[in-house]
């Protein structure tokens, strides 16, 4: 059987600035996930929009798409070009699950909530030939899943081709997250076995890392077993946590003696009324600036996310948000606005107050205002993002943050950190189209592994061809032949 899986593209195609280095971070691991259950003697291809063109000229047995909220037109284009042509074509998603009954006037199939349980019924129903018009996931667990069909992806094209998720979901109910809609009617979070874990990180090459979980410390003891596994392993790694947890429990210590070196944390908002109108209950009465300290002490990088169009933001929480981030020298802030997702408690809200300005999905990218907010204009909101990420990453914003760090290594860590992921767009783009992201990777652990230049050495010199001479190494100063006399 011929099978073929696509990622249409998060924002529209035609876009000639869309291919920016955020797209090409991560493989889609969702599909690879997938593919793990076919037959040995499948025919199957990955086709990522974000790092390649796609190809709509073939005329595979079965066509797998996944959805998200921005890329759905542009899913459903790609769906009706293969129906015309008879082709199956299954969806799946977040955006499918939360509006199933749009998405089923573009598919043969859809699949409503994680595959594990579902996708290998709707295959075994396929090749008997009755497939369903719609299954839904109940059924909630990683054991025995297959290994992910990394071999699918072309690596080269991605940052950081070694991204892995080793849980499911998250154990809190946030107003404005998609979770709540995509598990229901099973499990919410759920994790793999440690050992399975642990076998498909040791399975990876190199020493970077990312876990893209939504929650990597939401078990306790499934966090605690995997980091004290991983410690002999020596990765350098990257992954999303919550405040609580820093501050709460034991878990960032242990991670980051086994490698840890940039947590993402939702801090949101810095105003308690919000977090309580916004079930964000886990991060009421936490501090803030403590938690930062923590993981500075422990050297590891923040990256900040911040939500702004709240119900008690005015039009100062822009300015006020980006001071704090910048005095307690947040390496990094991601900044959105409040996004009413379909399927959310906030989505159901803002329709029944008729405060949504319209559905055009492309734009519910949390970079847009969609709504009307409550103490702005919907424009306001969307320059004040934009000011946001402006002020933020400004060269004397950087500097003055990293200043404020506690060591001069750490300063130049953040300022080297900072700048190169936001201030040289147009070195990104050479790279990008020159196909060399898998020489930027050493670069990216360098500066995760505090500078450490025999680290950098080492590892461009195991990218580079067996058949090229390699560099001799160099004398330690005052050992040079010349230098005896």
């Amino acid at each position: 059987m011929k099978i073929k899986m696509i990622l249409p593209a998060l924002i529209d195609e035609t876009n000639e600035n869309w291919r920016k280095i955020g797209y090409y971070r991560f493989p889609p691991l969702g599909l690879a996930t997938l593919a793990g259950y076919l037959d040995p003697d499948d025919d199957v291809t990955i086709e990522d929009e974000h790092v390649q063109e796609l190809n709509l000229d073939d005329r595979p047995d079965l066509v797998v798409i996944q959805t998200y909220i921005t890329n759905a037109f542009r899913a459903y284009a790609i769906a009706d070009a293969y129906r015309k042509k008879s082709v199956h074509v299954v969806m799946g998603g977040l955006h499918v699950t939360a509006l199933p009954d749009e998405a089923a006037r573009h598919a043969d199939t859809i699949c409503l909530g994680p595959g594990e349980d579902i996708w290998p019924v709707f295959l075994k129903d396929f090749r008997a030939g009755h497939p369903q018009k719609k299954y839904q996931s109940c059924h909630r667990t990683l054991v025995g899943a297959p290994r992910i069909r990394r071999d699918l992806f072309k690596k080269d094209l991605y940052l950081t081709p070694n991204s892995i998720v080793v849980s499911r979901g998250c154990p809190h109910r946030c107003d404005f997250c998609y979770k709540n809609n995509f598990y229901q009617g099973g499990r919410s979070f759920y994790t793999m076995r440690v050992d399975a874990a642990l076998e498909e990180i040791e399975s990876l090459e190199g020493k970077h890392l990312f876990f893209l979980d939504d929650n990597l410390f939401g078990d306790p003891r499934f966090a605690s077993d995997l980091f004290k596994g991983m410690r002999p392993m020596k990765k350098a790694w990257q992954a999303a946590g919550t405040v609580h947890a820093i501050l709460n429990t034991d878990l960032v210590e242990k991670a980051a003696a086994c490698g840890l070196r940039s947590l993402f944390v939702g801090f949101e908002t810095l105003s308690a009324s919000n977090l309580k109108a916004y079930n964000k209950h886990q991060n009421l009465n936490r501090d803030y600036v403590a938690a930062i300290h923590k993981l500075h002490s422990l050297g590891v990088m923040v990256n900040a996310s911040f939500v702004f169009g709240m119900d008690n933001d005015d039009e100062s929480v822009f300015k006020r948000t980006v001071d704090w981030a910048i005095k307690n020298s947040v390496e990094t802030s991601s900044f959105h606005i409040l996004t009413p997702y379909p399927g959310t408690t906030l989505y159901t809200q803002l329709e029944k107050q008729n405060r949504l300005l319209h559905k055009n999905w492309k734009l519910y990218d949390a970079k847009h205002a969609v709504f009307q907010p409550s103490k702005m204009s919907p424009e306001r909101l969307d320059q004040g993002l934009i000011d946001a990420h402006d002020n933020f990453y400004k060269w004397r914003s950087i500097f003055k943050g990293a200043l404020k760090q506690d060591s001069l290594p750490k300063a130049i860590r953040q300022i080297a950190y900072t700048g190169g992921w936001k201030k040289i767009d147009p070195v990104w783009d050479i790279v990008i189209q020159k196909k060399m992201l898998k020489y930027m990777l050493p670069l990216l652990e360098l500066i995760l592994n505090d500078f450490n230049p025999n680290f950098l050495f080492k590892r461009l010199r195991n990218m580079l061809p067996n058949d090229l001479p390699q560099r001799q190494e160099a004398r330690p100063i005052g050992t040079h032949p010349a230098s005896l006399s």
